[in-house]
């Protein structure tokens, strides 16, 4: 699996790092980055809850 975060539709909104902070961080220019990509099961199953959640599906999962 690999995770990223489109900047063009991220609104900065922090729900990502929130509902997953070994992700996700909000970056300096005030919008998420994924800083990590998950390597465990559990860490892939918070990824997807946590993209289904992104209120501007930001959050781009590659399976």
């Amino acid at each position: 699996m690999k995770v990223t975060v489109n900047k063009e539709t991220c609104i900065g909104c922090g729900l990502c790092e929130g509902m997953c902070p070994e992700i996700f961080r909000m970056a300096d220019d005030g919008l998420a980055e994924a800083y990590a990509q998950p390597d465990t099961p559990a860490l892939e199953d918070s990824v997807r809850e946590t993209a289904g959640s992104c209120p501007t599906s930001a959050i781009e999962v590659e399976e």
